[in-house]
């Protein structure tokens, strides 16, 4: 990645190098974006002892609230951004993750799951937003060849952020959550039962008042930083064809577009599945509560890897519909093996596809949006509404696992297999489909 001038390098047409300032405001946001994202895991046990939830079902919703916002809010944003322009619409997705932080203070004195459930909803509302704006503009400040690599950066500092989460939110909301569990379920309903309870709830005061004021007081520095245009639908135009026979009059002339938005909802389905879900899989396999707690890191610390891989490898080495493919089978093997192995090595196995997934999103997106010229806006909403992958996915694996009788681990495979066998599909033969050969 080189450093050029706002000017040269989001002027042109194509450009050749990847603007500083954009990249690195870009960097930051994914940051925060990672944050808010994998507390959603992190928060899991912790809603389940304080709301004295009686399944992982019931848990499951914490991550649904949050990715079905994308699914309804992905469009709406798309028109947001273009009533308020890319700078603003940053900074009002920031003060609204603000607003849903604090909606967490009287979920948490008033015992309200479903307030608690809201604050996460408009929380997910903000990062629908902020994904809208920041893939496409991350998408095309450089060459779009190497746009996997740009997201791939950019993941570094998503999953470093979630790397951190568990601890942070372990320390805070689950510190000695074992003692209180059994203390709870030994108390009588009382007084002292719920002063213990309140004493729970009210963890989350502090915590999400500093996160309220820090991501506020970051949609300051966006005003500030003044980060230069880019103009979308210009941008991109050179990649429409100009002949009458290939004009495209509707976003629905690219059908690849739509392929590319399932693509990105199997992909969150078992990025979620793979890092969120891992904390109730190593409690399933009675692993000590370390695995359990920190279950979200560990398959971090592996996205982190996977996209280490990705900076280097593309596109020098491998083209991005090539790494997509190699990291589809080897999600599918590492998943097969969890399954039906035990333990540790079970739980290794599925920590490891942090590896396998950490490149899907950077080689799906720029393949979904590439050619759309004017649509790519519209495009870049109908991506991110495959986010809501991440609400359905965990909900299934409960349903499954919970509802059905079946096996925790047959429920996994279940789950996994057939979100793996449509991206490949669409990294061999869906990204074409509707463009000129």
């Amino acid at each position: 990645m080189s450093s050029t001038s706002p000017s040269s390098a989001l002027g042109n047409a194509q450009p050749q190098k990847t603007a500083f300032l954009p990249m690195a405001i870009c960097c930051l946001l994914f940051f925060i974006l990672g944050f808010f994202t994998w507390a959603n895991g992190a928060l899991i046990p912790f809603v389940k002892l304080a709301f004295r939830l009686d399944s992982d079902l019931q848990a499951f919703f914490v991550l649904f609230a949050s990715y079905i916002a994308y699914f309804f809010l992905a469009l709406p944003s798309s028109w947001i951004i273009k009533k308020t322009g890319f700078e603003y619409g940053l900074i009002l997705s920031l003060i609204l993750l603000g607003v849903g932080s604090l909606i967490f203070i009287p979920a948490a004195h008033q015992g309200s799951y479903n307030l608690f459930l809201l604050g996460i909803f408009v929380q997910g509302s903000a990062m629908a937003l902020m994904q809208t704006a920041i893939n496409p503009y991350l998408s095309i400040i450089g060459p779009i060849d190497s746009a996997a690599q740009r997201i791939a950066i950019a993941g570094v500092f998503n999953k470093g952020a979630g790397i951190i989460v568990p601890f942070i939110l372990g320390g805070v909301l689950l510190k000695g959550s074992a003692e209180i569990s059994e203390k709870l379920k030994s108390l009588p309903p009382g007084p002292e039962h719920d002063a213990l309870m309140q004493s729970l709830l009210s963890r989350v005061d502090t915590l999400y008042i500093i996160l309220a004021v820090v991501v506020c007081l970051f949609a300051l520095v966006i005003k500030l930083a003044k980060m230069p245009p880019v103009d979308v639908d210009k941008e991109d135009e050179s990649s429409i064809a100009t002949s009458a026979s290939e004009k495209k009059n509707s976003v629905f002339d690219f059908p690849h577009l739509f392929l590319g938005s399932l693509a990105i909802f199997a992909t969150v389905a078992v990025e979620v599945m793979a890092g969120d879900i891992i904390g109730t899989y190593g409690h399933q396999l009675a692993l000590p509560e370390f695995f359990v707690k920190y279950g979200t890191a560990f398959t971090l610390v592996c996205m982190l890897l996977g996209y280490f891989i990705g900076i280097v490898a593309i596109p020098k080495y491998v083209s991005q519909q090539y790494a997509l493919r190699i990291c589809t089978f080897v999600g599918i093997g590492l998943t097969v093996f969890s399954v039906f192995t035990t333990g540790l090595t079970s739980y290794i196995a599925l920590a490891l596809l942090g590896v396998a997934n950490a490149l899907l999103w950077p080689a799906i997106f720029p393949l979904g949006i590439k050619g759309l010229g004017k649509f790519t806006k519209t495009g870049s909403a109908i991506m991110v509404m495959g986010i809501a992958g991440g609400a359905i996915w965990p909900l299934l694996y409960g349903y499954l696992k919970d509802t059905v009788g079946m096996n925790f681990q047959m429920a996994f495979l279940v789950a996994m297999i057939p979100p793996y066998l449509y991206i490949l599909y669409f990294a061999t033969y869906g990204h074409k489909i509707g463009k000129k050969a």
